[in-house]
């Protein structure tokens, strides 16, 4: 496959991946329509982790944005999913099976300087026992999900609580 035979896939994976996510934020799955059309900003992918109880979830301290679930670009040729996993096993050391379906589609700019971009949330259950390791300067931990956080994007907070609880209720991959 071409360079651009490889990009088409990892968009299309995108686009297949926004259409199923569990919640949509920002008309994200119109703007990446419209955004199909131009070249755009690399895809971002973070993995929204909880506890087998969902009172919990994983945070990373990144230097800008304060506490944000871990994540960060799709690589070229990279499916959004295997950057997911990838990003979390770096920031955390965390290697999990992200659950099927993803859990959000957001429209966010991660930098000032960024046009905004799409953002694929995706969800994993791990038990809080299970050893955490990060990156030099970027600790991750463990958050109360009825607690705040210092973050770029507070909305993080009530849009993770809304899947924790939805994941809580049953609402597990493939049942509506």
């Amino acid at each position: 496959m071409s360079h651009g035979e490889v990009a088409q896939v990892i968009l299309d994976e995108a686009v297949a991946d926004a259409r199923l996510a569990t919640w949509e934020f920002d008309g994200a799955r119109a703007w990446l329509e419209a955004a199909r059309l131009h070249p755009m900003q690399p895809l971002a992918a973070e993995v929204w982790v909880t506890d087998p109880v969902f009172e919990h979830v994983v945070l990373v301290k990144h230097r800008v944005r304060g506490w944000v679930p871990p994540g960060g670009t799709v690589e070229p040729g990279e499916a959004p999913r295997t950057a997911a996993a990838r990003e979390l096993l770096e920031e955390t050391g965390l290697r999990t099976e992200l659950l099927p379906e993803p859990a959000a589609a957001a429209v966010r700019s991660y930098r000032a300087d960024w046009s905004p971009t799409l953002g694929l949330s995706y969800a994993a259950v791990v038990g809080r026992d299970v050893p955490l390791a990060w990156e030099q300067n970027q600790p991750a931990a463990w958050f109360r999900l009825d607690a705040a956080w210092d973050s770029v994007f507070p909305e993080d907070r009530e849009r993770i609580c809304a899947h924790a609880r939805r994941l809580a209720a049953g609402h597990a991959v493939g049942s509506h």
